[in-house]
């Protein structure tokens, strides 16, 4: 049973910004435990409809009465210093943490942490590992970045010392917790809004890799070089896997992708056959988390029948090449989160595995930094669908200061040579792509905003 005696100074909590896909998952753990909670948010979610059915107080809005009896408000990094609880807050000189910092101090009741960080596939290693500790019989507490349906929800609180969350690297939040072990997938050019560079964000990883002890492990993925050179900057246990690189602690051979683009392939360790494993989720990339994952298991010894029945069940996280269903019974549609270049490519390559007649993909970038940023290899990633509809840039927490728009990507992909679109109204966009359909097409709605919404839209 985890020790959450740091914690019982605070018996009532109050979360700003409950509805986030973490504060949500914390704020249902702390309810768990016996913490009274409460929570507002400025618009009404799915998340929330969750926690006012768990008996969790929201507010749609501002409730500065439920701040006046807090012992602890908890806020996301959202939250500005002038939001009108945090004023109340201040004024009661009642104490404020920020999310990361929170999770941090829930991440030292547990004696196991398992942080699964990257700057792409964490959401669904960390859905791999969970399924697995799950079903190898630990008892996990776990926090995963989206809706798992195994857990229905995107928490779970377990009776065991092992706690498993995904640890995001924005703001170097991952450096407020206390981890036991590690997984690192890759380190890629992202956030450059907070980093400026890669060199920074190979800083970041640095110091959290320093933050495991000597008893700790690390998994690395031995096909990203930047992740390799982290091996040096720790005493914890190392373990490196591959699907390209052979020169690795485990890795994968003969290959093969069926007609929905999922992978079967032979696990080596240390050069010796183990076993066989099958996925039900398309693409390469996830074979290499299904090896982070498989990893992983290794070191907690979960034996190899649980972690290939555990993998073959797993059929995706939510918003992760999840399938919607299909327009006019003719094209299938699929949603994802795909916000980062290298993320497209991926999600392209996992199409490419599958069988359809044309691809069409509706983008809505995100954030004004990371497209302003990353232009042209977006340009370049979107250049591996057939058709393509780019909408308006999701602001997220930033205004337009980098004088860029949608409308910039479509003259790039243009000025490449492929026929783009500009259609910001998603009514217009869905009419538009129903109108146009072939037999058998896929379509792809891809971001980390709204564009998740054209699916049911186009499906209806």
């Amino acid at each position: 049973m985890p020790n959450i005696d740091n914690l019982k100074k605070y018996k009532n909590i109050h979360m700003i910004g409950i509805g986030g896909v973490s504060m949500s998952g914390i704020a249902e753990i702390l309810h768990n435990w016996g913490f009274h909670i409460t929570g507002s948010d400025l618009a009404n979610s799915e998340s929330i409809q969750i926690l006012k059915n768990r008996g969790i107080q929201v507010t749609i809005g501002h409730n500065i009465e439920d701040v006046k009896k807090a012992d602890v408000v908890v806020y996301s990094a959202a939250i500005k210093p002038e939001d009108p609880e945090m004023v109340e807050a201040k004024k009661q000189n009642i104490p404020t943490i920020e999310r990361a910092d929170f999770l941090g101090e829930i991440t030292r009741c547990f004696k196991d942490t398992i942080c699964i960080s990257g700057t792409h596939g964490k959401t669904t290693t960390t859905s791999m590992v969970s399924l697995c500790f799950m079903k190898g019989l630990t008892d996990p507490s776990i926090q995963v970045g989206a809706y798992l349906k195994q857990l229905d929800g995107n928490y779970r609180v377990g009776n065991s010392e092992h706690f498993i969350i995904e640890a995001c690297e924005y703001v170097e939040s991952f450096l407020k917790f206390s981890p036991k072990a590690e997984i690192i997938l890759n380190i890629d050019n992202d956030h450059l809004d907070y980093f400026k560079n890669l060199e920074n964000i190979k800083k970041a990883f640095i110091k959290y890799v320093k933050l495991l002890p000597d008893d700790g492990i690390l998994i690395l993925n031995g096909d990203d070089t930047n992740c390799l050179e982290l091996a040096n900057e720790t005493n914890a246990t190392v373990m490196t896997y591959g699907v390209s690189n052979k020169d690795v602690d485990i890795y994968g051979t003969n290959i093969e992708f069926n007609d929905d683009g999922f992978a079967k392939f032979d696990v080596y360790y240390h050069n010796k056959f183990l076993d066989t494993f099958q996925l039900s989720v398309p693409g390469k990339h996830n074979v290499s988390n299904a090896f982070a994952c498989i990893s992983i298991c290794m070191k907690y010894n979960i034996s190899l029948d649980v972690i290939k029945s555990a993998l073959l069940e797993f059929t995706g996280a939510h918003r992760r090449f999840e399938y919607k269903g299909k327009i006019n019974n003719t094209a299938s549609v699929y949603d994802d989160y795909g916000h980062h270049p290298t993320e497209i490519i991926a999600t392209a390559k996992s199409l490419m595995n599958k069988k359809y007649h044309e691809s069409w993909v509706i983008f809505q970038p995100h954030t004004y930094s990371r497209t302003k940023n990353l232009l042209d290899e977006f340009a370049n990633a979107l250049m591996n669908f057939d058709h393509v509809i780019v909408l308006d840039i999701y602001a997220a927490r930033e205004t337009n200061t980098y004088n860029i728009s949608s409308k910039d990507l479509v003259s790039k992909l243009q000025s490449l040579g492929k026929e783009a679109l500009y259609i910001p109204d998603f009514d217009e966009c869905a009419n538009y792509v129903k109108t146009h359909v072939e037999k058998n097409d896929i379509v792809l709605t891809l971001g980390a905003g709204t564009v998740t919404n054209i699916g049911p839209m186009l499906v209806d």
